[in-house]
């Protein structure tokens, strides 16, 4: 997995929602993107301590999981394993200065620098 990984899907100026086959496969999952978005919070949200909240590629279908400290679905100690095709950092470092303890608003937030051409190029490379 790319060092960048995260950074590179908040780039600003791509898509806000996804489409194609990425929205397919989203709504064939979970229903809609809003379903899949209250999934990734949840995981987030109740990740204890620090890690991460993921969607990913597993078998060809998506699927969320979350991850704790530095850990990642590709790891072999990972409890879901797949291709992560966006992750959402939920350690204190990326929310704290700005929504101290509120890591469920941090989570709600994120969602509006989402770059989903980026997550849609990961998706068909995990495909």
């Amino acid at each position: 997995m790319e060092p960048y990984f995260f950074w590179e899907i908040l780039t600003p100026g791509g898509a806000t929602e996804p489409s194609g086959a990425l929205a397919d496969a989203i709504n064939e999952a979970f229903g809609s993107l809003d379903a899949l978005k209250e999934k990734v919070n949840a995981a987030g949200a109740t990740r204890f301590g620090s890690g991460w909240a993921w969607l990913i590629v597993k078998d060809g279908k998506l699927e969320v999981t979350s991850t704790p400290n530095q850990d990642n679905p590709v790891m072999d100690v990972a409890e879901v394993k797949g291709s992560p095709i966006l992750g959402i950092d939920v350690w204190e470092h990326a929310y704290y200065l700005k929504y101290q303890n509120k890591r469920p608003a941090y989570l709600a937030a994120i969602w509006s620098v989402i770059n989903w051409d980026k997550v849609a190029e990961k998706f068909e490379a995990a495909k």
